[in-house]
């Protein structure tokens, strides 16, 4: 299979532990998720891919922690008011 972006055909499988954040400040309150995927790495080009589980797919979809998905449900902005406290 060749790269998506410059058609090399130089990519690596390589293992990966990715967390993915909501963003701005709102993100802040929404859980962490955690995924270990496997990666398919252009060693050209750099651009890369990977899939993510149902599950934790799920997650970034509604939002809110889903049954046996891995996420950080304590936002940053709240352990940050609990230590202020």
């Amino acid at each position: 299979m060749s790269c998506k972006s410059c058609l090399s055909e130089h990519q690596s499988k390589l293992n990966a532990e990715v967390a993915i954040h909501f963003p701005g400040l709102k993100g802040l309150d929404k859980p962490i998720v955690w995924v270990f995927p496997k990666l398919l790495v252009c060693l050209d080009c750099g651009v890369t891919e990977f899939s993510l589980p149902e599950r934790e797919l799920g997650v970034l979809v509604k939002g809110t922690a889903v049954e046996g998905a891995v996420v950080l449900e304590e936002s940053a902005a709240s352990e940050k008011r609990s230590r202020a406290n």
